[in-house]
């Protein structure tokens, strides 16, 4: 269990490649610098893909932790 407190959540469980990202990103658009974003993302492709595509826009991946076989959480710092 994590002592960080999101400011914002986001299950994007079913969702598939690229619009997980892209819901995120459009998200984190609308929080300010600083603020926390809790995803849920499903096992396989999207938990590969959206924290290295958020890296690379300048986000930082705060946690990374596995929920159950199906799926994962992210915190992820504007």
């Amino acid at each position: 269990m994590t002592d960080i407190k999101p400011d914002e959540t986001l299950d994007l469980k079913g969702v598939q490649c690229p619009f997980n990202y892209v819901k995120t990103k459009l998200k984190l658009e609308t929080m300010q610098s600083g603020q926390i974003l809790e995803v849920i993302l499903d096992n396989g492709e999207p938990i590969k893909n959206v924290p290295q595509s958020l890296k690379q826009d300048g986000h930082q991946i705060l946690l990374q932790e596995k929920l159950n076989e199906h799926f994962w959480k992210i915190f992820v710092k504007k």
